[in-house]
């Protein structure tokens, strides 16, 4: 494996023949993971980075899935009385319908690739939380773009850090605890099709965003956040 260079397998998970009954035990795994390795603390951060005040605030993400993120959100956000409303925007429907269930108040789903999605009113904060890896480089630039277009205070992105050390780790992890073929084969695969410090600074660079900042975070992950300055 050469992580000099990014992957571009496709990921089981990016199949549309795949069984929801096995992207439903992948989603669960996946949450632990990201409750257990500080995935959803990072999202967190990021969302604490772009929120001035205390006053109603609305939080999308693109790639949503079940759902795990914007509960996590809503917990912390509930703990200090932020009001919150939310959008979920997930290509799969049936993902959709796990996050209704879970999220059952202030939120708007819409099944639907994000790039269709016209948001009648801004919302004050975009992300996605390991969503950008499945994508290509074009693709990414192209994201970024949309993301700063769409969000009223600014955008962050929570996603992986290709490296050696990330990958096996996960592989080895994943082979012993998995119990799910998605996350055994997706979860290493993910970490290979993830990006360099160097090529997010290209992106945007392309994409003709200058205020952003990107930080490391445990466990190879990046934080990444963009605020608009007009705001």
């Amino acid at each position: 494996m050469n992580f000099r260079h990014r992957s571009y397998q496709s990921e089981l998970l990016d199949r549309p023949d795949i069984p929801f009954e096995d992207i439903k035990r992948n989603m669960r795994e996946l949450n632990f993971i990201n409750t257990w390795l500080g995935g959803h603390a990072i999202t967190i951060n990021g969302v604490a980075a772009l929120m001035r005040t205390r006053e109603p605030i609305t939080i999308c993400e693109i790639g949503c899935g079940g759902g795990d993120n914007l509960v996590a959100i809503k917990k912390w956000c509930d703990k200090r009385s932020i009001p919150v409303a939310f959008i979920g925007i997930d290509i799969n429907p049936h993902c959709i319908e796990v996050a209704a269930k879970r999220l059952l108040s202030n939120i708007q789903l819409i099944s639907s690739d994000y790039k269709d999605v016209e948001l009648e009113t801004p919302p004050d904060i975009i992300f996605s939380s390991l969503f950008c890896h499945h994508f290509s480089d074009r693709e990414m630039v192209k994201q970024l773009q949309w993301m700063k277009t769409n969000a009223r205070i600014g955008f962050f992105i929570n996603d992986l850090h290709r490296h050696k050390a990330a990958y096996y780790s996960i592989k080895i992890l994943t082979n012993l605890f998995s119990k799910s073929y998605l996350v055994k084969h997706d979860a290493p695969l993910s970490v290979a099709r993830g990006f360099t410090k160097d090529e997010w600074i290209q992106f945007f660079s392309i994409a003709g965003i200058s205020d952003f900042s990107i930080e490391w975070k445990w466990a190879f992950r990046w934080l990444i956040v963009s605020k608009n300055k007009c705001d």
